[in-house]
């Protein structure tokens, strides 16, 4: 496994090592011990699997409030997603900012986002199956979520008129947003 290096301070993309021959490939999908050996000890207590039947789906941006705040693996297992993580820790020097990155069953990346981040992606195409794990249980009473298209934020994201959820189109703006994250308190 190798980090790919960022400016978002906690934030890491994640190269896993990928063995190829003629049957395919084999690859970890998440190890205790090497997150440990890269700084990381997580406690991941829940898996989750969303399935996107169309491109264009857009889900997010989804975050828990603390005490039931949750840090997050996310990776594709099939297709591909635009996937951004906005950092919402004040104090943080990426406050704010939208981190980019296509995810997909052919790069096999996988994203570590900590606690304090919004998370959004989009399906660039059909079929494409989401997986991450948490570490906290769903907790509906502590949902929170940011504009998918704010002004604000660069999303820039490659679709106009995405799949949206109703839930999705009622999320306030990041400026109209208090924040209860505090870089550092991960």
């Amino acid at each position: 496994m190798r980090v790919v290096p960022n400016e978002f301070p906690g934030l890491l993309l994640i190269e896993p090592r990928v063995f190829r021959d003629a049957r395919g490939f084999f690859l970890e999908t998440w190890s205790r011990e090497a997150f440990r050996a890269a700084g990381l000890d997580v406690d991941f207590v829940q898996d989750n699997h969303g399935h996107s039947g169309v491109a264009g789906v857009l889900r997010g941006f989804h975050f828990q409030r603390p005490p039931k705040a949750q840090a997050k693996l996310v990776w594709v297992a099939r297709g591909a997603v635009l996937d951004l993580a906005l950092d919402l820790r004040r104090g943080s020097p990426t406050y704010g900012r939208v981190f980019r990155q296509e995810l997909s069953s052919r790069n096999h990346l996988r994203l570590f986002l900590p606690r304090g981040f919004a998370h959004a992606y989009l399906t660039l195409e059909p079929g494409t199956d989401f997986c991450y794990k948490v570490d906290a249980p769903y907790a509906p009473e502590t949902e929170g979520g940011i504009l998918w298209n704010d002004p604000d934020l660069d999303c820039r994201w490659p679709v106009a008129e995405p799949v949206l959820s109703d839930k999705d189109l009622l999320h306030g703006r990041l400026r109209d947003f208090e924040t209860p994250f505090v870089f550092g308190q991960e």
